[in-house]
């Protein structure tokens, strides 16, 4: 995958900057346009209302009259004029000759600016004009006597160089706040940036999607079965090989966002988001369908966020363990027996030198009736030739190791009809005689003692040895996983021992004392073929 030019942190700074720069020029153009016209509208109301206060006044009015002397309204409106700020105050008669002006030179002449018309008229109006002290806003309003006819009109004006410096006045408010919504933006744009770069742990866009696809093309290449559930126990990630798992055990094929306790009632992933403790190697329910899974929580920040499981068919598993027991069973009897033949090889070779020619032929017919009366035995008694061939390998690697076993069966023990029982046997048997093995290492009498007897549909199996035994708080934690008294990266066999009796619905007793051996006495439902 191409690397992008810009980081993600650039990018997120320059787009909302862009954005904002954007939206903030936009809202300039908008609302100056419209400030602008509503300070030259505020402009034009102050000259009218100011022309207005004039054409009202008693002193106008009567001066126009004739009543009283007409240089009282250049007194006045000069007056009005700077109490007003206005640029001029002009009063005209209806013959439009200036009776004030700020100019009193000009005061009898006629008024320029040819927008004085209407006002002549009677009708009140505004505009913009060029008169003699240049352009101006203006403000005209007619002048009545006291029976309402016009005698008159007063102008008012602004200059528009004022109407300007009010506007830009007004647009350098927008332009200060546009500035600083632009800085607020910068500002805003570089904290999302890292927000987002925390939450995505410092990941680039195109490192992102590289794990997505490397993480997307490992869930569907693994043969075990992945489920992620979140907070709320919605399932958010299901693989292949789990939902053919679930179509096998048939359940719905789509369990995307449906909630893991509706969608697989058996699952423990809603309490592991609560504990936060993870399960490894347990046993599952699916449907009928036996599943080993490991269940892990997902912590971010000291925080479960959410919870995976990872599980595989206990049948394919028990193929499997299956094969490995049975090679490794006919590996370990191999060179047992290599190992014992080749100890009864050199007795024989010292008997042939030494010329006990007699003694050798005794030696050996011995040795091969012992051999065959021991395979007799097993086979005779144990008619499931897998847990036959089993037990013959453990008798040679017990006389490897230099313990006595020895295997008891009054009643023939019949195959059983389940096949999948065999391999719980193997597990139970292979771990006790094992252990018993190891018991009676160092000790002055090595004998192990391997009791079977069938009888009302029931197995019953006994492992004893002349160990050192147990104490009563080693007996407490001994099908405890892990547990081991033997060193670390032990202590599963007799766990494993557990779990199979348990999954045959078995009983397993355990009876030792210090110095004094130990028993196993484990019985099992057992239906077996023929019955």
């Amino acid at each position: 995958m191409r690397r992008g030019r810009w980081s993600l942190k650039s990018v997120i700074i320059v787009f909302v900057c862009v954005v904002v720069t954007f939206s903030l020029l936009i809202t300039d153009l908008l609302i100056s346009s419209r400030i602008a016209s509503e300070t030259e509208k505020n402009q034009a109301e102050q000259a009218r209302s100011v022309a207005r206060m004039v054409a009202h006044s008693p002193l106008v009015i009567e001066a126009m009259s004739g009543k009283r002397d007409e240089k009282d309204i250049q007194s006045y409106a000069n007056e009005m004029r700077k109490v007003t700020n206005v640029y001029f105050i002009v009063v005209m008669d209806m013959n439009a000759i200036r009776k004030s002006h700020p100019d009193s030179n000009k005061i009898g002449l006629p008024f320029r600016g040819g927008d004085e018309g209407p006002v002549l008229k009677g009708r009140e109006h505004a505009s913009i004009s060029k008169g003699s002290l240049g352009p101006s806003l203006r403000s005209f309003t007619p002048i009545k006597d006291e029976k309402g006819k016009q005698i008159g009109a007063v102008a008012v004006g602004i200059s528009l160089d004022n109407v300007e410096k009010a506007v830009k006045k007004s647009r350098t408010g927008i332009y200060i706040g546009t500035l600083i919504g632009l800085l607020i933006g910068v500002l805003g744009a570089v904290i999302l940036a890292r927000y987002i770069k925390k939450i995505l742990l410092g990941l680039e866009p195109f490192a992102i999607a590289k794990l997505l696809e490397e993480r997307s093309a490992m869930l569907q290449s693994v043969r075990e079965g992945i489920v992620a559930v979140d907070q709320e126990s919605k399932i958010t990630l299901v693989n292949r090989a789990a939902l053919k798992m679930f179509h096998k055990a048939g359940l719905p094929d789509n369990p995307l966002g449906v909630n893991i306790e509706r969608y697989l009632s058996t699952t423990r992933l809603k309490d592991l988001l609560q504990t936060g403790k993870a399960e490894l190697d347990e046993e599952q329910n699916l449907n009928g369908m036996t599943i080993l899974t490991n269940r892990v929580p997902v912590i971010v920040g000291n925080k479960v966020v959410g919870a995976i499981a990872t599980f595989r068919d206990k049948t394919e598993i028990q193929v499997l363990a299956e094969e490995l027991t049975g090679v490794r069973t006919y590996a370990d009897a191999l060179r047992a027996q290599a190992h014992e033949y080749m100890n009864k090889l050199h007795v024989i070779l010292g008997m042939v030198h030494t010329g006990y020619y007699e003694k050798v032929v005794e030696y050996i017919n011995e040795t091969v009736n012992h051999r065959n009366n021991e395979i007799g035995f097993v086979t005779k008694k144990i008619k499931d030739p897998v847990l036959a061939g089993f037990l013959i390998g453990k008798l040679s690697y017990a006389r490897e190791s230099g313990t006595e076993l020895s295997v008891l069966c009054e009643q023939p023990i019949p195959q059983p009809e389940d096949s999948d029982i065999t391999h719980e046997l193997i597990t139970i048997l292979g771990n006790l005689i094992d252990n018993a093995i190891m018991a009676v290492s160092g000790c002055p009498l090595k004998k192990v003692t391997v009791s079977l007897d069938y009888a009302d549909d029931i197995l019953t199996i006994e492992v004893k040895d002349t160990g050192k035994g147990m104490s009563e708080e080693i007996q407490n934690q001994i099908f405890n996983k892990g547990f081991s008294t033997k060193g670390e990266n032990r202590g599963l066999g007799l766990y494993l021992v557990s779990q199979a009796v348990k999954k045959l619905d078995g009983d397993l007793i355990l009876s030792s004392k210090p110095e004094k051996g130990t028993v196993f006495a484990v019985y099992i439902p057992y239906d077996g073929e023929g019955d």
